[in-house]
């Protein structure tokens, strides 16, 4: 018989299962819920990003349902093709209204709007400065834009200053960053960067996937918060963290955006997002702005939350917000502490490498504005119990 080409994959799927790295996929029945029935054992859900509790919201849902009864479900094409429809023009207005930008564009996900964001503002001959710690997203569009990629130590403003300096030979240079870093939960120095591209002449673009919804005044994200917005020259966001649904976003001048709808591949080239998604992230829109209390409430649980399970005795990472990472070091050991939890009904998935560097093994504990505080209490008796 002929050799199987794919016969390599068991071996190296043995080998990621010996060392705690191998993944499975989960089910959950029922609405996405701050508690759910998952793997058909009901937990509380400490591991979704649903971070203002809409994924699950009534008005999320009816506004979906109506725009697929007005404009059906698929959007059938790419937009530039002929699936740009009224709803999803209706989101893009919205965005660019909630960004106080110029315009906006809509992407299919919050991946697909960093790898293609980034290609489409730098290319050989340009460089891009990226933070160490940035999502996968963001380094996967630093290497398709065959740009000169240089990275910089984490939130290391002083490191980032000299490469700049060293590097002054380019045609444009863009320095790129998460806001709100999604393993961590830090805030990157926004105000700094702003003022480093400033002086350097360089674009500044930041991912505030995990940041929109949760922070700011008007819940724009750590730019907004941080009081760095006019530095920031392209914003990228998603629809599918606090705001509950699923696609994602650029934001700024009108030049950018129509650049970008040119130019950038992972938008020209895919199915736009459909009329029933675009009409829910409208819907969580107005939520976002006409309930502020959510996000006030979330980060106030959060702080008191972190105050409890230091006080345990956890090793917690720099978070300044929703995200709290318990650091345990070894998989093994975050595999067996996230199984612990949800035998008592709780749970907070274990985040290994490639995921967090090595030796930085966790659990990523997400909060919603939607736990209550029996909910909480629960976690925290539960992580005490296995604290001793």
């Amino acid at each position: 018989m002929p050799a199987d080409p794919l016969a390599w994959l068991d071996a190296e799927l043995d080998a990621l299962a010996r060392r705690d790295l191998l993944r499975r996929l989960r089910t959950y029945d029922g609405p996405q819920r701050s508690a759910f029935k998952l793997d058909n054992r009901q937990v509380v859900n400490f591991g979704s990003n649903d971070y203002l509790g809409l994924a699950a919201d009534g008005r999320l849902a009816l506004a979906a349902a109506q725009a697929a009864n007005e404009q059906g479900f698929g959007a059938g094409a790419s937009p530039l093709v002929v699936g740009h429809s009224r709803a999803l023009e209706r989101l893009e207005l919205r965005l660019a209204e909630f960004e106080g930008t110029e315009a906006a564009l809509v992407f299919a996900s919050g991946f697909a709007a960093n790898s293609g964001v980034i290609p489409a503002l730098a290319a050989e001959g340009d460089a891009v400065y990226s933070d160490a710690l940035n999502h996968a997203s963001i380094v996967d569009g630093c290497r398709l834009s065959r740009a000169a990629v240089y990275v910089y130590q984490h939130a290391n403003v002083a490191a980032l200053e000299k490469m700049l300096q060293a590097g002054r030979g380019f045609r444009r240079r863009l320095i790129v960053t998460d806001s709100l870093f999604s393993m961590d939960g830090d805030l990157a120095p926004l105000a700094e960067l702003a003022e480093l591209a400033e002086r350097y002449d360089c674009m500044l673009m930041t991912d505030e996937a995990h940041a929109t919804g949760v922070f700011g005044r008007q819940g724009r994200g750590a730019a907004e918060h941080l009081g760095a917005e006019a530095g920031v020259h392209v914003r990228v966001g998603t629809l599918s963290k606090a705001l509950g649904g699923m696609g994602g976003f650029a934001a700024g001048r009108r030049s950018l955006i129509e650049w970008l709808a040119n130019r950038a591949r992972s938008y020209v080239f895919s199915t736009a997002l459909p009329p029933p998604a675009a009409a829910a992230a409208v819907a969580a829109l107005d939520i976002v702005r006409d309930e502020p209390a959510r996000r006030r409430e979330l980060l106030a649980r959060s702080a008191d939350l972190l105050g409890r399970l230091r006080v345990q005795g956890w090793r917690i990472g720099p978070t300044a917000g929703q995200i709290i990472p318990v650091i345990v070091g070894e998989s093994a050991r975050a595999v067996e502490l996230s199984a612990a939890l949800a035998a008592r009904g709780f749970w907070a998935p274990a985040i290994r490498p490639p995921s967090v560097p090595d030796g930085e093994a966790r659990l990523r504990i997400s909060l919603s504005w939607a736990h209550d505080t029996e909910m909480i209490d629960g976690l925290v008796a539960s992580l005490g119990e296995l604290a001793m």
